[in-house]
């Protein structure tokens, strides 16, 4: 079988699993000579189609004392700041349509990250211009144009052809990795995702 060298990242920052992914990818990836493409999409539209009100992992209650254990766990892992968040799911549009607008630029890795540390690592709402700003800023962005493109009918367009591609492509939760046709759900399948990009 001929190696793919790249994985497909589909994430949301309203997924807690994405949150150790986003922070580990790159740096695996790179020890593994793969490149990631990142993909956000919006996990609301994938849930409304399959008919959920919200995200499957919480819907039962012993399920979500296992949940936010487990993520302390993986937090713990991995070294990993975690506070669970005051609310969940949040809201986090506004960076996901930055993340959109930056999917193909060098910072995208970087933005994730800060954006995934402020939500999961810090309990802060980041779906505000404070809050995008001060990151946009920390990363010598401008932080004005940025966020007005990323607000722009074209790259709400795209944030929204994105999440249909995802339906299509049978993405059912997030993080999601694609190497190829093969598809990996969830952070504990992403050495699994950049090994089968290596085999």
């Amino acid at each position: 079988m001929k190696p793919h060298r790249t994985i497909e990242l589909w994430f949301d920052f309203s997924s807690n699993y994405c949150y150790p992914t986003i922070m580990r990818v790159e740096s695996l990836a790179a020890a593994h000579g793969v490149a990631v493409q990142w993909r956000p999409f919006l996990l609301g539209p994938i849930f409304k189609a399959i008919g959920w009100s919200s995200s499957p992992l919480f819907l039962h209650e012993a399920k979500s004392r296992y949940v936010w254990r487990d993520m302390c766990r993986r937090a713990e892992r991995f070294g990993l700041p975690f506070v669970q968040p005051s609310v969940f799911p949040r809201r986090t549009l506004l960076p996901m349509r930055i993340a959109t607008l930056a999917s193909e630029s060098s910072w995208i890795g970087e933005f994730c990250r800060l954006s995934m540390l402020a939500h999961f690592g810090a309990n802060r709402d980041i779906d505000t211009y404070e809050a995008m700003r001060g990151i946009l800023d920390h990363l010598a962005l401008p932080s004005a144009g940025l966020m007005a493109d990323a607000e722009s009918e074209t790259n709400k367009a795209l944030l929204r052809r994105r999440t249909e591609q995802a339906m299509v492509r049978g993405v059912f939760g997030a993080p999601m990795i694609f190497v190829g046709q093969e598809m990996f759900w969830g952070d504990d399948r992403l050495e699994d995702a950049l090994e089968w990009a290596t085999r």
